[in-house]
């Protein structure tokens, strides 16, 4: 009963939650709710988020006491991020949040299957195990990590397949900053259907 009951969705393994202002892409400088999951099979060696890959080592967390969280933050968005959250049923946690008027963006590869009612999706494909086609018409950004010149033939790529509206960034990788800049800096003059996308909350000390 239980194992059904997590593959519902009412449970998550919860690797942190905090209320903070978002550093990255079209919504930095925004006060949201940060639901982070544990869980990714993509395995991205420049990840900076990697004690999230092992869902084992993360409580599975009941979405209503999550969710209270939220509540007592008096947060109006929340976005979940992994790990890669698309490795569970997310709709019921976004069915309930949308019952209090909550707005829910998602950050994901989009390696899995969509679940979730979402009023944004950032899309952050990686070649290590590339997205579902059928994710790239439904999200509103699309935002690249550039770590190696040959990057920026991968967001082409994706920019191909995204809908016409997408807002697309570039983000350089952290620890690449001072040498894949002044190429991004170039890439984007040439290239002006991008934007330059910082990790805006690393430069403010905020989770």
């Amino acid at each position: 009963m239980k194992k059904e009951v997590e593959q519902e969705g009412f449970y998550l393994p919860l690797v942190e939650q905090f209320y903070s202002i978002q550093g990255e892409g079209f919504h930095t400088g925004k006060a949201a709710y940060f639901i982070r999951v544990g869980g990714c099979d993509v395995g991205c060696s420049w990840c900076d988020t990697k004690f999230a890959w092992d869902s084992k080592y993360h409580e599975m967390t009941h979405i209503n006491s999550i969710i209270q969280g939220i509540t007592d933050s008096g947060a109006d968005s929340v976005v979940v991020t992994g790990g890669e959250p698309l490795m569970y049923n997310l709709d019921t946690f976004c069915r309930e949040l949308k019952k209090l008027n909550i707005k829910t963006y998602l950050e994901t590869s989009g390696s899995h299957k969509l679940t979730g009612i979402w009023d944004w999706i950032c899309l952050s494909p990686k070649k290590n195990l590339p997205p579902d086609d059928s994710i790239c018409s439904l999200a509103g950004e699309l935002k690249v990590i550039i770590k190696d010149e040959g990057d920026f033939n991968w967001a082409e790529e994706y920019r191909a397949k995204v809908s016409h509206g997408c807002k697309l960034y570039l983000q350089p990788e952290w620890s690449s900053f001072k040498r894949i800049m002044p190429l991004m800096v170039e890439y984007v003059k040439n290239h002006t259907e991008w934007s330059i996308s910082l990790q805006s909350h690393k430069y403010m000390s905020i989770p």
